[in-house]
């Protein structure tokens, strides 16, 4: 029986459009999208290689037909809720065989129309982001800045592992990579002070958002063990901080201003079952938890990430971004499906094309962290740059984009894409 590696290169080779080596896109990713084309009509896409596959081109050909799928793909409001809302089975369907017709070469003639270069298409936000929520999974991140915040107690809170913690947060200001980051302006303590003005402490958090296929009934929670079939896939997120707006605001009710004017998300939803291969067991709980969070399996991902950052001053001279930090998903305390089913349990629902972010993704060691404030350890240990400048927390012109992928075999491993922003002046610092 031939193993998974020599099935995969099989099909590669079937694969009628050309896949550059190490592309994030190979046939067994074939994640979905939303972008604008040349002519400025919005449409679905799916990534295949360095190309994009116009999905209503593809409709209009007939090869669909037998799929859960029609021709007009997008909401009227260009977003893919209702597809993904058909739920996991509908979506994977397509995705299979689309795989199929990328490998039948009676099916080129008439879909290599339907492909455009990805380099020409505007991707988009591409879910209508109705709930958004993030959460604080990383027992690594919890502890490093329980050790920065309270370094005479104990750095996790006494309910963080009982439950996943999370907040809701501002779907309205969810944005598509490479959107400039206006810096936030707020109150923030200077000299022991309220003052206004724009945040002075700007910080990222690398994170991994899944995304809600088939929706749920008000007052019908599920459980963990349930929760699989209610994501469509995963991105990537860059859930931007204020950090010294939300250190005045926070207590006692959590995040507000600091953390609702941005949230980046990557445009392709790289689908539950494309991550099938890539799923691991998740790390051991301890106290035990309650039943509804209780899975049996490989739940958690092994998911690889890097954290690049650049200065206008190295774009300028043509400098490739520095990576700061590269870190993994696999160890994750808290998973997705346990982040859902924390979601729901009091009886609220869920509908498709909500997002759930997992909290900054961070590791136990120095340069695997996910956020600015923990790689600078408050601000304390700056990074050097090719520029000759150092960085504490984010500048203006600053641009970081976090990358990922799933998989350590360079053979089999998939990519979850990048997302992208770039920090831009304050907008106003004046107090109205």
């Amino acid at each position: 029986m031939a193993d998974a590696a020599s099935v995969l290169e099989a099909r590669r080779s079937a694969c009628w459009v050309g896949v550059p080596d190490g592309s994030p896109y190979p046939l067994h990713n074939l994640p979905f999208g939303i972008g604008r084309r040349a002519d400025g009509t919005i449409g679905a896409f799916v990534a295949i290689g360095d190309q994009a596959l116009d999905l209503d081109d593809a409709v209009g050909t007939g090869f669909l037909d037998d799929t859960p799928i029609e021709h007009g793909t997008v909401d009227r409001d260009r977003r893919l809720n209702t597809f993904f809302g058909r739920g996991r089975d509908a979506v994977e369907q397509v995705r299979s065989r689309i795989g199929e017709l990328l490998t039948d070469p009676s099916a080129e003639a008439r879909l290599r129309p339907s492909l455009a270069p990805q380099d020409e298409i505007e991707m988009l936000v591409p879910v209508r982001v109705g709930d958004y929520v993030d959460f604080y999974s990383s027992l690594h991140h919890a502890t490093n800045l329980g050790r920065l915040f309270r370094p005479d107690a104990e750095p996790l809170l006494p309910n963080w592992r009982h439950l996943p913690v999370g907040y809701h947060g501002r779907a309205g200001t969810i944005v598509p990579t490479g959107v400039d980051i206006p810096r936030p302006c707020g109150l923030r303590l200077v000299d022991g002070r309220p003052e206004f003005g724009p945040s002075r402490t700007l910080d990222i958090e690398l994170e991994v958002g899944a995304v809600v296929g088939r929706g749920s009934t008000p007052g019908e929670p599920f459980a963990a063990d349930e929760a699989d079939e209610h994501i469509a896939g995963l991105c990537l997120v860059n859930d931007w901080s204020a950090r010294d707006i939300q250190a005045f605001e926070y207590q006692p009710l959590g995040p507000f201003l600091g953390k609702s004017f941005a949230t980046s998300m990557s445009p392709w939803i790289v689908t539950i079952d494309a991550l099938a291969p890539f799923r691991v067991d998740p790390p051991a709980q301890d106290p035990p938890i309650a039943d509804y969070l209780r899975t049996t399996g490989p739940t958690a991902f092994d998911l690889h990430f890097d954290v690049l950052l650049e200065s206008a001053q190295m774009r300028a001279a043509g400098t490739p971004p520095l990576v700061v930090s590269r870190t993994r998903f696999d160890d994750m305390y808290w998973t997705p499906a346990q982040q859902l089913a924390h979601i729901v349990v009091n009886g609220a629902d869920v509908q498709p094309g909500d997002l759930f972010a997992s909290g900054t993704v961070s590791g136990p060691t120095a340069g695997s962290e996910g956020s600015l404030i923990e790689i600078t350890h408050g601000g304390t240990r700056p990074i050097d740059l090719p520029d000759g400048s150092t960085r504490t927390f984010l500048e203006d012109g600053d641009r970081v984009t976090l990358r990922g992928s799933a998989g350590s075999d360079q053979a089999r491993r998939i990519g979850l894409g990048q997302v992208a922003g770039t920090i831009a002046a304050a907008s106003g610092g004046r107090q109205h």
